[in-house]
Formats: structure tokens, sequence, C-alpha cells
């Protein structure tokens, strides 16, 4: 038989030296690149049966074979799809290079090394990826359909290959790599096995491996048998009809790719048509995954194309406050091992990733609505998450606040309300959304920042994550109701007309410009307040400023926080204030006074949450007060 030889294009040869000498990296997804191609040889093969006969008499039932030999130093990637011709093959395989050969080469320059492997197979390349760990490839192929010979391809990459007729009994091709030395682990079964089950477990036709096994034999007693094993599940579970899935069969999946020994809180599973066309199987587990709230956490579904798996985890395809989402996106648009990069910009990952943030957010409120124990159970693993999307996401923040669960002053310890809820209790004359960010409810009910709010009825949400003062600012109001802070800006619940209101300011002028002049530059104003009822005092923030609470997170975080000056606030109506006011009267420079104001101080300090600058100093405040009380009483 004539044996031709022919040179590799020029730009082939600089795709097979990259391949050989730059893509040292993933290397095992060459197996995931010929299954993939042997997967769409059968396609192929499928779809020209249905006006074909003699090809699917041919070919027998479909599958794909893989055969490890050690001694001889082969491993062998067989199917029974469409085949080539002697023309067709030389076409593909280097003659007549693709025009997604250049664009590959282009798109490998602007790449980092450590990254180039994502990029296998979206141009059509992928069969060159054998050659990383090959040093032979040898490819037999017969065309299905009959009326021609078997063609051998050849080539050791050295910048040529060769082509010759031959012999083959079944229709296919089977694809014949001569593992390097070094490469000698992918001729292991269990090596095989494995990548396999990462990457193409969910491949539609059978993946079958010729293994050893033991067998007891009547009359030889114990004997070795090679038999054929199929080593994919070969169900693509999202593929199927819902109605056909039974929830034990989810419940499965969940766990393969969850690696959760639970249950899942709820299953997504739903087939999207139109400008994009994939389907999705997600699930949204019962109990929070270790490192959730860690940035290392790898986050999204896995990213399947045409039943191959592209990717774990791609995170383009949810944002972040989703990321305890789990399951599986099979796109029928996407071209087969995108990069990462090109993800960020592909219109289709856009259109997909929207339209999975709506089903997410749209069964969590079903959940709520109709399942509110159960929705209850997942918020308080959750919520701390998904309020991060009121932050991330604009545009749902509104839709996102609808899923949030608050306990108030008025819902008991272990109760929960939500802003609509919120809204209806609203008695007449209130005009915005108040909350409280606290470390315990318990804390939140003694708070005096709470004081004149429960004595008008109001409702105060009572935040307990330390992040929520953040989120709250970024949410600024709810269905045109402003979301405010009882602990910043200027509170003022009463009606006192602005008489009535001069009338006190004046009154106490003299002692709010003593306070001011002794604290300095402590305090950034001394005002009167219009939140408080017992208490004598209170610090209070600038509406929109930073929470003490959350100011101390960030520095623990090592990041840099302004200093930032509070507000002390003093209740007219309390006798302490007015007995200091009286005594100011009369002797503005009188020691007493000054102690006061530092007790004053030290105990807004405190009721804030917050350490005093000089704590000896106030408790021998503290102390002096005491016992010249304790001297007066003993006599």
């Amino acid at each position: 038989m004539t044996v031709l030889k022919y040179d590799f294009k020029a730009e082939v040869k600089e795709l097979l030296n990259v391949m050989i000498h730059s893509l040292y990296s993933h290397k095992e997804i060459f197996l995931r690149e010929l299954i993939s191609n042997a997967s769409d040889a059968i396609d192929k093969s499928r779809y020209e049966s249905l006006t074909d006969s003699r090809i699917i008499d041919a070919a027998g039932p479909w599958k794909i074979k893989i055969a490890a030999d050690k001694e001889a130093g082969t491993l062998t990637v067989s199917d029974n799809g469409i085949g080539m011709t002697t023309e067709e093959i030389v076409k593909a395989l280097g003659m007549i290079a693709h025009s997604g050969t250049t664009e590959f080469m282009n798109a490998l320059r602007e790449k980092d090394v450590m990254d180039r492997p994502e990029l296998i197979g979206q141009f059509g390349v992928g069969f060159y990826s054998a050659f990383m760990v090959a040093e032979k490839v040898t490819v037999r192929t017969k065309k299905a359909g009959g009326g021609s010979k078997a063609v051998v391809w050849e080539s050791t990459a050295d910048g040529s290959f060769t082509v010759e007729e031959s012999e083959k009994d079944t229709v296919g091709t089977d694809i014949v790599l001569h593992i390097k030395d070094e490469e000698k682990k992918y001729l292991d079964e269990w090596e095989l096995r494995s990548i396999i089950k990462k990457y193409s477990d969910y491949i539609e036709y059978p993946i079958v491996m010729e293994v050893e096994r033991e067998r007891k034999d009547e009359k030889e007693g114990q004997a070795k048998v090679r038999e054929e094993e199929t080593i994919n599940s070969g169900k693509a579970i999202w593929l199927k009809d819902k109605s056909a899935v039974p929830e034990s069969d989810y419940h499965e999946f969940y766990r393969h790719v969850s690696h959760d020994y639970g249950d899942p809180a709820e299953v997504i599973h739903y087939r999207a048509e139109g400008t994009s066309e994939f389907v999705a199987l997600l699930f949204i587990p019962a109990k929070s995954p270790l490192g959730i709230l860690n940035r290392d956490f790898k986050i999204g579904p896995a990213l399947y194309v045409k039943r191959v798996q592209i990717m774990d985890h791609c995170e383009q395809l949810i944002p972040e406050y989703l990321r305890f989402i789990k399951g599986v996106v099979d796109s029928s648009d996407l071209p087969l091992n995108v990069s990462r990069e090109m993800l960020q910009n592909n219109r289709q990952i856009e259109i997909i990733r929207k339209n999975i943030v709506r089903k997410v957010l749209d069964t969590l409120a079903d959940m709520k609505k109709n399942e509110f124990e159960k929705y209850v159970a997942f918020y308080k693993e959750f919520g701390r998450v998904l309020k991060e999307g009121i932050h991330y996401d604009f545009s749902r923040r509104e839709q996102i606040a609808d899923l949030l669960l608050f306990p108030s002053t008025k819902t008991g310890p272990g109760a929960f309300t939500t802003f609509q809820d919120y809204l209806g209790g609203m008695p007449a004359g209130q005009e915005d959304i108040y909350y409280l960010a606290a470390t315990t409810y318990e804390e939140a009910l003694r708070s005096p920042y709470i004081e004149a709010f429960r004595d008008k009825g109001y409702e105060v949400l009572i935040m307990l994550d330390e992040i929520d003062d953040i989120i709250m600012g970024g949410l600024f109001e709810y269905k045109g109701k402003k979301v405010k802070s009882v602990t910043k800006g200027d509170v003022s619940l009463d009606k006192t007309g602005d008489s009535d209101k001069e009338e006190a300011r004046e009154k106490f002028e003299g002692l709010l410009r003593l306070i001011r002049e002794e604290l300095g530059d402590r305090v950034k104003e001394v005002r009167l307040s219009g939140r408080l009822k017992d208490s004598a005092c209170c610090l209070v923030g600038e509406e929109g400023g930073l929470d003490p609470k959350m100011e101390k997170i960030l520095q623990a975080m090592g990041q840099e926080v302004p200093r930032t000056q509070r507000i002390l606030e003093i209740n007219p109506a309390h006798p302490l204030i007015e007995a200091m006011r009286s005594i100011a009267e009369r002797d503005r420079g009188l020691p007493i006074l000054k102690e006061y104001i530092e007790l004053l101080y030290g105990e807004a300090v405190l009721l804030e949450g917050s350490k005093p600058e000089d704590p000896s100093r106030l408790v021998q405040a503290v102390t002096k007060l005491m016992v010249e009380n304790a001297g007066h009483l003993s006599k």
C-alpha cells in the first residue's frame, strides 16, 4: 500500500509546538477532548442514520471505548461514529489549517501560560492535545455508510504526517496514543477512571474500558479475564424531563456535586429556550458549607457544553451573594472549553446568569410565601450571604430586600418580621423605617437608642449581622420609605412646635456649650436628643456614617478607617441634665461640673458599646462620686 507523506501547515506546526512544550498544566484534558470528539462523531452518525439504515446496521450499539495497554505503552480511544475518508482526514488533521487554528494561536499569545489549556477545544483543535502526553499518535478510521476503505493517519509531531489506506472491520475511529515514558500514569486504570468521572461522566453514550478481573472458573478455579465495564453514568439527569426524575435521584445527584451528606432544601430544574438555550439543575442547600465566608470559597455551578464538563465552578454564572447555589448548567450555544477570561464578556453567559438569578430569587420568594418555616431554616444558614446582594446588585436590591428576615422590638426572641410586614404595621404619622444594629437581641431591647421609638409605638428592626449597617446604607429606602438607623442622624419623633424646641435649646444653650468646650475634639457636636426618654445621654453618628461596630471590624481586617467624631446627645427631660443645667447657671466653673461631664461622656461611650479612652480615669471618677455619696449617707 502507498504511504503518502505530508507536511503540516505552518499554523499547525506552531500549534503542535505550543501543545508539546508550553501547555504543561492540566494535561489530563487530552482525554476529555478525545472523548468529546468521539461523542460528536457518534452524534453525526446518529443523524446520518435517520436517512441511511446502513450506518446503524454497521455501527451497532453506540459506545466509546478506552483501552490501555501497559506492555505496548499505548492508550486507545475508539468510537463507532461517522469516521473519515482519506480526503477528510488529510483536511482535518493538518493539511488545511482550520480558521480556528490561527484564532487559537492568537488567543494563546494573549493568555498566561497557566490558563492556556482552558482554550483547547474552543477552536476545534482539541485533537492535538493528544501530543501533550503521546510521542506518536496513530488514527485508524473508516467512514460509516460503506463505499470507502479504512485509512491510517500517523505523526510524531515532527512537522509531518503520513496517510495510507488500510483495513478495518468496523466503522468509526480508533485513536492510538503511544504514551511518553514520563506520562505512563495515563495507562493506569484508576487514573483513567478518575479523569472520565471528572470530565465526561454525563456523556450520553457509554464510555467503556476493558479491565482485568478475577473470575471463578469451575475447571481452572480462579482465572483472570478481560471484560468491558462502563465507566460513566451515562445519565445526564438534567437533560431528563423534570416529571421523570424521582426526588431520590435529585438528592443523590446533589450529594455528588456538593459533597454534602444531607438533602438540599430546594431543587430548581428547568430548560430555557429562546435567545439562549440551556438546561439548569440547581440546588439550594439546607446547610451552609464550611468556608462560605472565606475569600477562596469556590463558587458557581459546574458548566457543561453539550454534556461535556468545561469547568467545575463557573463563577461567571452566579453573583457572589448566591454562592451557596450548587448544580450544573448545560449550554447548547457555547463553544467547548471557553476560557474564564472569555466568559467575562460573553453575551450568552450574561443571558444565562440573569436567567439563573431571576429563577433563584423567584424560588426563594415562593419558599418564603408558601413554606415559611422551611425558609426560616434556610435564612438562618444563608441570610448573611444573601443580604450582600443589596450592596452588590443595585438593580435587584428591593427584590432581595423582600427576602430578608429580621427580629424586631415587636417580634419577641426567635421570631422574625419582614419589610412588607413592617410597612403594614406602621402607625399613622410614622414616615421612615427604623433599625438598630446590635450584637444580641437582648442587648438591642435594652438600648437607650430605641426609648423614644418604643414610647411612640414605632417598631425597630434589629440587625444582628456585622455587615448589616453597610447593607442598610446600600438599601437606603424600601417602597418609598427611607431606611434609617436609630443611632444616626437627628431624630424628632414628637410633633412639638418649632417654638417649643427653640425654647428648649435656649434653656440648655449654656450647658451644651460648656460640655462642648470640656470634651473638645472628642465629639463633633453636643445637642438635645429626640430619641431619649429614660437615659441621660447617648452618642450618635451622622446620617450615612459608619456604625462603630463596623468600624472596629474593618480595622481588625487591616483596613484604614478615617476617625469619625460622634455627636453627644443629652436628654433635657432627665433629672441629671436638669441638675447640671442649674449648677452651670450658678457657677459654670465648679470642678464638680467637669467631673459630671466626664462621667456623662463615659456613660455614652459604654452605652454605644465602645471602650472608654481612659477606663481607669472613668473608674476613679465613679469611685469618688460613690465615696462622697456614701459619706453623706453615713452621717
